[in-house]
């Protein structure tokens, strides 16, 4: 079978929820009101502006109607070699070379949308790495492999567990930007080291603790997967983390800069743009997902934190700039 898929079932089931359970929940109210807001209208000719939102069809597709450079950050988050369903739309995992030439047409059709200076961020784990890694090395310099530990997932009897992903940095020039700065982790210092002098030595003391402030590195193990209590998540069945989408999104772009997702899922890639005062265009092919990811886009507006990022810096994964959660906090500060 094709990774492109085949749909069986229903849309998303629409269920009540526990009261701690902050999952989002759409009603017809929301469909009818968001579903306008989608771009659905396939154009006659090629847009001569990139246009703002979510579009609700194929990418490929709506990748030739595109202006051409234009995108400054892409992030490829298609779905895995993997069996999985997606609200009733079955992929079926796939041999590496038939699965290496779906993407090497996805790729083809988005690298004429990329600036000069553009950066590529491809998503996947340990098998379809296989068949993504010769795609880019043909068409892109890879920059490096970033590999982030999923702690969420099933233990096997007869294997390991899979608990990372694969997440490749590529530019499309040797000119491109990279803010590291921007995407320092801070850290929690167990046995703080002084200078001579008693005074802290590459750390900092504060009233909730000791905490070092450190470069990014291509190991990330402050994710956390989106669940049930988080704000930020959805019935999706692959959704990533709003910082998850921060770190690439802050380190390989600049405010007014145009960011492209044409694997959307539930929006998250264009919910942290928006909060981060980028440009973003989503392409989704599942209506469902396109309403959840304009009623997030609709909450981010009043809702700008992103969990697990606060004074400028990423935070280590169950840890709190406050020391403690503060009673009554509205969004936990555990990240």
């Amino acid at each position: 079978m094709s990774p492109q898929g085949s749909t069986s079932g229903s849309r998303a089931s629409r269920v009540s929820r526990a009261p701690r359970n902050r999952t989002l929940v759409t009603g017809e109210s929301d469909l009818i009101r968001l579903r306008e807001r989608l771009i659905v209208h396939v154009p006659s000719a090629p847009l001569k502006q990139p246009p703002k939102g979510t579009i609700c069809g194929d990418c490929l597709t709506w990748a030739r109607l595109l202006p051409a450079s234009f995108v400054d950050l892409l992030i490829l988050d298609p779905p895995y070699n993997l069996g999985k369903v997606f609200n009733g739309r079955r992929f079926s995992k796939v041999s590496v070379d038939e699965y290496g030439a779906w993407f090497r047409d996805v790729l083809s059709a988005m690298l004429p949308l990329l600036k000069p200076t553009a950066s590529v961020y491809v998503c996947c784990e340990w098998l379809t790495s296989q068949s993504v890694y010769p795609a880019i090395c043909e068409r892109l310099t890879v920059r490096n492999r970033i590999t982030w530990e999923r702690e969420k997932g099933r233990g096997s009897d007869r294997n390991w567990k899979n608990a990372s992903e694969d997440l490749w940095f590529c530019t499309v020039s040797c000119d491109y930007t990279f803010n590291a700065e921007a995407v320092k982790l801070r850290r929690r210092v167990v046995a703080p080291y002084k200078a001579a002098n008693g005074e802290p030595k590459d750390w900092t003391r504060t009233a909730s603790g000791d905490y070092r402030d450190t470069y990014p590195s291509n190991l990330w193990t402050d994710i956390t997967v989106p669940f049930w209590s988080m704000a930020e998540n959805t019935n999706h069945p692959t959704q990533k983390s709003e910082k998850f989408m921060a770190k690439i999104i802050l380190a390989s772009s600049n405010k007014g800069d145009f960011v492209l997702d044409p694997f959307l899922g539930s929006g998250t890639t264009s919910v942290v743009a928006e909060k981060l005062g980028r440009r973003y265009l989503g392409i989704e092919r599942d209506e469902d997902y396109c309403i959840w990811a304009e009623r997030r886009l609709e909450l981010a507006r009043d809702r700008q934190s992103i969990q697990g990022y606060m004074d400028g810096v990423f935070w280590e994964r169950n840890s709190s700039p406050l020391g403690k959660d503060p009673p009554g906090a509205e969004e936990p500060t555990l990240f």
